[in-house]
């Protein structure tokens, strides 16, 4: 869909057809999307000066943060990167700095431009492998040999052999489009990769300089190649790989990729609440959380990381935070960073009806998943309305008893329920299975009594 039509309406609307609930937090992410269509509508001196409203999302482990994000993303075919907060320290020591998002951010935006360019050069690329393996097929004549008793060749005797040699090669051709020649052998060479022989560096923090060490080292190494012996129909992606690989630019797909990055990326900064605040009065360094979020503020706020792509500008990237502040609260974050994050949206914890429209409404629900794996063993699952009302009676219930891991308790529960069929699923190829009230409260009513039991399975 065009960007222009990606009005915030319809951006939710999108959203709802995978994500149930949560309406605050869609309309917000769908109005920092259009925002970021909008701004660039705008003449260039003011373009610079608008900035993203970066979003803080609070709210219980399994209500959908990182889905909205996730998806939203995908909506515009934007960079986008998750990572959790608490798997970064501050620089200078052992673990990886939050410039690495920034890096990350870069490799994912490379490889959504790299497949944007793959289809752009596609058709051509098809075209020389078919020259390619109908070289394979039919290698060039050798060069006669000049007779002793009579050196100089017929008059037209070259013409006569090109000319015979291009209707075999039209007449190879024919049959290979048609694929009857598709298992037919042929002989391949397959480049290698040149890599270091041995790891430089080990620290995470130096992860950037091990990086640029392993490719300086690919680019004065020889590279290895083979020669494999497959088939037609083997060889053609490979082939095909080599050939598009050949045609993309590697300096104009990582221009572009930087360029994007800066102007689409989103980064998802999971768990923020576990950096927030102290130590309880630790005396050591802090370098865990006061020191990620000192680090973390001049990102957000906008600046220039350098990557082995060139430097990136943070002024434009969408920064969405989400955590559960159980221990803590938004207000324990350093005050620079929370004004960095001026929306915040509180998520809902998920109810009984909640969890009954999970079960059924998304394009790809739980329950439409375990009907296609089972269906792979030739057994239809079948899920009375009974049955998942049943079900999501017992994840509530459960979730407000024990931990509230909001709708990842369904896949415990789908676990539990479907074991003994999805166990003899290959032994019951062609049977129908119908899953009912009474068979959930069988396999669960026992565990979902027993408050301690339910702790350690449910």
């Amino acid at each position: 869909m065009p960007e222009h039509e990606l009005t915030p309406r319809r951006i939710v609307a999108e959203l709802d057809r995978d994500i149930v609930g949560q309406a605050d937090a869609k309309r917000a992410v769908a109005i920092a999307l259009r925002n970021r269509w909008r701004r660039r509508q705008l003449a260039d001196d003011l373009r610079a000066q608008v900035t993203p409203k970066n979003i803080l999302l609070i709210g219980p482990t399994g209500v959908g943060k990182t889905e909205i994000a996730r998806r939203l993303a995908g909506l515009v075919g934007a960079p986008f990167i998750k990572a959790e907060a608490t798997k970064y320290t501050e620089v200078g020591y052992y673990g990886r700095d939050v410039e690495s998002l920034i890096r990350d951010l870069v490799d994912a935006a490379i490889l959504l431009v790299r497949e944007v360019e793959r289809k752009r050069v596609r058709e051509q690329a098809e075209a020389r492998v078919e020259d390619r393996l109908l070289d394979l097929l039919l290698p060039p004549a050798p060069a006669p040999s000049p007779s002793p008793w009579d050196p100089t060749p017929p008059p037209g005797a070259a013409d006569e052999a090109a000319e015979r040699r291009a209707r075999s090669r039209e007449k190879l051709r024919a049959r290979l489009a048609a694929g009857e020649l598709e298992d037919r052998e042929v002989e391949i060479t397959v480049p290698g990769r040149a890599s270091a022989p041995v790891s430089i560096l080990g620290a995470g923090n130096l992860e950037q300089m091990e990086m640029d060490i392993q490719g300086m080292f690919e680019k004065i190494m020889p590279k290895p190649s083979q020669s494999r012996r497959t088939t037609v129909g083997e060889a053609r992606p490979i082939l095909l790989q080599q050939e598009v690989d050949a045609l993309l630019d590697p300096e104009k797909v990582n221009r572009a990729a930087v360029e994007l990055a800066q102007e689409s990326g989103i980064v998802f900064i999971d768990e923020i609440d576990k950096v927030a605040g102290d130590d309880g009065g630790s005396r050591g360094p802090d370098v865990s959380r006061q020191g990620v979020q000192r680090d973390l503020l001049p990102i957000v706020e906008g600046t220039t990381v350098n990557t082995k792509h060139g430097p990136v500008k943070t002024d434009h990237v969408l920064f969405i935070a989400a955590g559960a502040f159980h221990r803590t609260k938004p207000s324990d974050l350093m005050p620079e960073l929370q004004g960095r994050f001026p929306i915040r949206v509180e998520m809902q914890d998920l109810t009984r009806d909640d969890f009954a429209r999970i079960l059924r409404e998304p394009r790809a629900s739980l329950l439409r998943q375990y009907e296609a794996l089972l269906g792979a063993d030739g057994v239809t699952l079948e899920f009375a309305e009974d049955a998942i009302e049943a079900m999501a009676d017992l994840a509530f219930q459960v979730n407000r008893s024990t931990q509230n891991i909001g709708a990842r308790r369904l896949h415990t529960i789908l676990e539990r329920v479907l074991e003994d069929v999805s166990f003899e699923g290959p032994d019951r190829a062609g049977e129908t299975v119908v899953i009912d009230a009474d068979l959930v409260r069988r396999r669960l009513e026992d565990v979902a009594r027993d408050e301690d039991l339910s702790r350690y399975i449910l």
